[in-house]
């Protein structure tokens, strides 16, 4: 039995390595749709010889059976919008074919063999943000999964639109022949927001990296004081996010020689004699409070991870074939809450850590609260040069998206269906909001990032050395993509080159 791990999604949707089937689990596919033939011969099956959703009550010919199967099909290949990008694609191929080898599906071994040759072939379905409901499954995206798999449509291959008949041709690949419930099986599921959610929690651990690593590097700038990020501290708040957290900043830090720690403070008989103190004793939030505020970024995205995990090694059609039970269930294991749940999670908790980016910037360029630089780290004329300021304007609104989109999917059920479903997950249209907030999130990132590189370079030449050596190296990869802001150019398509390092560079720390 396949059992997939977040890493290994990654691999094969991101990296393209190749999806392996191990002959056991073939055996076992086999093995259940022989089953089922055998099982459904004299039963009434839902979704085999009967009509779908309100229309199962209607009794499907013998003879029609298969017809059957293509007319679901073709008739909800009817989604809208902006299709899903190509690792998302492949993560929902990938998704697909998981939730069938778990062996409680009863569809044929051909459907799995034609999801792995669009894996392995570079073939990425042609799926539309807008469809399903998310309940019965992502019925409507998945349509068009299983319509390029039957040889119609259109695909995605080697970065281009294509006629799937042309592609299939080109690679001497057969349509696959859909037998018994292949076509409710394979739209009968929650595939595509599981995908999408999966490559939503690989990029949204990314820029938290991101942000644990700025945050870090914003204390040293600043030369604050070590313990609100200690262990002593830390440790008698008791969630391991906050306790991460702590620990990750301590390691990125561990060389700075510019912060500070509290002994000193405590033991500066001059300071004791001051009635007013030159350095801030405590800084503020957005610097002092990084690890209880991403620690709950942190634990809410491993949670969502394990659901994910769980949702892509289940099986989630319906109706289910127990073989092993001698029977067949029927359900509504293709309700798509808990993705749908998590989804909403992952988008709030990534909106707040992009707020924490978005003060963090707004710290360093504004002159009268860090008493440090120039206004808008402007490394020129004052008045006549402009310094980050431009930019500040575009993180701030993309902020602000942010934080509207993250009002929750899965509370806005609304009945359809001829009211069959009556109470429905929403769970893609969540996975789609959340990926937005996430790419927000890394534009915000992105500017952040430059305003950080901005602020070492104004550093004293004596400070800069004494910068952490991970401090350095993140001034130095930032640098080797967009130069120091001097005289007033052009920056948005440095921000975009930003972007794109952030999103594709895993940070160590």
């Amino acid at each position: 039995m396949n059992k997939l791990t977040l890493v290994d999604i990654e691999n094969i949707a991101i990296n393209k390595q190749p999806f392996v089937i191990e002959q056991s689990t073939i055996d076992k596919i086999k093995k259940s749709f022989s089953f089922l033939e055998d099982f459904a011969s004299d039963k009434i099956i839902y979704g085999i010889n009967t009509g779908f959703g309100p229309m199962a009550q209607f009794k499907i010919d013998d003879d029609k059976l298969n017809q059957l199967q293509y007319n679901l099909i073709r008739s909800h290949s009817s989604g809208t919008g902006n299709a899903i990008n190509e690792e998302e694609a492949r993560a929902v191929l990938l998704a697909r074919a998981n939730n069938f080898l778990q062996g409680n599906s009863g569809v044929s071994y051909d459907v799995i063999e034609k999801l792995t040759e669009f894996i392995n072939k570079g073939i990425s379905p042609e799926i539309f943000e807008h469809g399903g409901v998310g309940a019965s499954g992502d019925l409507v995206q998945l349509a068009h999964l299983a319509l390029n798999l039957i040889g119609e449509g259109y695909v995605y291959y080697k970065g281009e639109r294509r006629k799937t008949n042309e592609v299939l041709n080109e690679l001497s690949i057969q349509p696959l022949k859909v037998q018994l419930r292949d076509g409710l099986g394979l739209i009968n599921g929650t595939s595509c927001m599981t995908g999408i959610g999966a490559i939503n929690i690989i990029y949204a651990k990314r820029l938290l990296n991101w942000s644990i690593a700025t945050s870090a590097i914003i204390n040293e700038i600043v030369e604050s004081f070590d313990d609100s990020f200690s262990e002593g501290l830390n440790q008698v708040k008791l969630h391991q996010g906050q306790a991460e957290i702590a620990s990750k900043m301590r390691d990125f830090l561990v060389d700075s020689q510019l912060i500070h720690q509290r002994e000193e403070l405590f033991s500066d008989d001059a300071a004791l004699q001051q009635k007013t103190f030159k350095k801030k004793i405590q800084e503020y939030y957005s610097i002092r409070c990084i690890p209880q505020i991403l620690g709950p970024v942190l634990d809410t995205l491993n949670y969502a991870q394990e659901i994910i995990e769980q949702e892509i090694n289940s099986t989630n059609d319906n109706p289910v074939v127990r073989e092993d039970l001698d029977n067949v269930f029927h359900g509504g294991n293709f309700h798509g809450d808990y993705i749908s749940l998590e989804m909403d999670k992952v988008k709030i908790v990534t909106t707040r850590l992009t707020m924490l980016a978005e003060r963090q910037l707004n710290f360093l360029l504004n002159s009268k609260i860090n008493d440090l630089f120039t206004p808008f780290l402007n490394a020129q004329t004052l008045g006549f040069n402009f310094g980050i300021q431009g930019m500040q304007f575009t993180a701030t609104s993309t902020t602000a998206e942010c934080q509207t989109l993250s009002n929750p999917m899965y509370v806005h059920s609304i009945p359809n269906n001829n009211d069959n479903q009556d109470i429905v997950s929403m769970g893609t249209n969540s996975a789609v909001i959340t990926r937005k907030v996430i790419e927000n999130g890394f534009q915000v990132m992105a500017i952040h990032t430059m305003a950080i590189a901005q602020a070492i370079d104004l550093l004293p030449s004596e400070k800069k050395e004494r910068l952490s050596s991970k401090g350095k190296h993140f001034h130095q990869l930032i640098r080797e993509i967009a130069p120091m802001v001097n005289e007033d150019v052009v920056q948005f398509e440095n921000i975009k080159a930003i972007t794109l390092l952030l999103k594709n560079t895993k940070i160590e720390l």
